[in-house]
């Protein structure tokens, strides 16, 4: 349900104006998404404190650019991606949901639950959305999941990357797990019943691998490993449900159904229509601003991540603590 009724979804706005903040490994496929969405909205600036980097996007993106962000708020922009650190993401997100901005803000929302609940408060005083950027709800594979699944009973998910320093400020639970956490608690929508999570620090001094087994009411089971220094690449899903078992890979985009007919198994190949995940996320941002609904993945939904991964990351520090003893 959405913030607003009546005559006010009826209206809708015609172009927005938007903005980014931050435009580096994420930020600048933000505003080169917006500035190819030209018909729908105008891209009216980028901010970021690279005076070289920002001047490169913005000129790539035919737009302005600043190295300080609250100078976007003066431009009367309708929307903005945050795409910082998440140490700065309650700062600057609540700064522009106080000017009525609606916020597209990459994962995970914030760095504590308190941030969270505050401004997703904060969008509700002032009318306005939050959007929050797990894109993988945006891959076709997992959108043409989630028409399938019924019944999820077991639940297997790898996500293996190869080492960057981008995103090492964090633990791999905050920085890659948190996608799968959000794709599991959509696709099982149950409460929670038990978490088991186990982590150690590789190249890092957080947690490089991660692994976590939880057990939902009525059942079902997840069990999610992921890891930032893997030579390999993968991101793939498993679900099992009963005479299903669903097999997608995220980045290919592909996937397989094997289900049993009487007494045969039959082999399906996914009929998927691939596309930019990144693109029909901030679409679907820009659509509901448009026709005041609430965003697919809403503040509430980056909240839910949050809350597990935040569990999953103390369980880890605790049994740590235990092993030390």
């Amino acid at each position: 349900m959405g913030l607003f009724s009546g005559k006010q979804k009826e209206q809708k706005i015609d172009r927005l104006k938007v903005a980014v903040i931050g435009v580096g490994h994420l930020g600048q496929h933000h505003a080169r998404i917006y500035n190819e969405l030209n018909d729908e909205v105008e891209l009216v600036g980028i901010a970021d404190i690279n005076e070289a980097r920002a001047k490169e996007i913005a000129h790539k993106n035919k737009t302005k650019w600043f190295t300080d962000y609250r100078d976007l708020l003066d431009l009367g922009i309708d929307a903005v991606t945050i795409a910082v650190p998440t140490s700065d993401h309650h700062k600057i997100a609540s700064e522009f949901l106080n000017r009525s901005v609606n916020v597209l803000i990459e994962k995970p929302i914030c760095c504590t639950l308190e941030e969270a609940d505050d401004l997703i408060n904060i969008a509700h005083k002032n009318n306005v959305f939050i959007q929050v950027g797990h894109v993988e709800r945006f891959n076709p594979a997992i959108i043409k999941l989630s028409k399938i699944i019924n019944d999820p009973k077991f639940i297997e998910v790898h996500r293996l990357a190869s080492y960057n320093p981008r995103g090492t400020d964090v633990s791999v639970v905050l920085d890659l797990m948190i996608h799968d956490l959000d794709i599991v608690l959509y696709l099982v929508n149950r409460k929670i019943e038990r978490i088991d999570a186990v982590g150690v620090e590789v190249l890092t001094t957080s947690d490089d691998i991660a692994n976590v087994r939880i057990n939902f009411e009525g059942g079902g089971v997840a069990n999610i490993t992921s890891s930032r220094i893997s030579l390999t690449e993968m991101r793939k899903i498993r679900i099992f449900q009963p005479y299903t078992y669903i097999s997608l890979d995220y980045k290919a985009q592909e996937g397989v159904i094997y289900s049993r007919e009487d007494k045969e198994i039959k082999r399906e190949k996914l009929d998927l229509t691939k596309g930019e995940p990144l693109k029909l996320e901030i679409k679907s941002f820009v659509e509901s601003i448009k026709t005041k609904t609430t965003p697919q993945v809403s503040g509430n939904d980056g909240r839910n991540a949050l809350a597990v991964a935040i569990e999953i990351a103390n369980q880890i520090q605790q049994k740590k603590k235990v092993l030390v003893r």
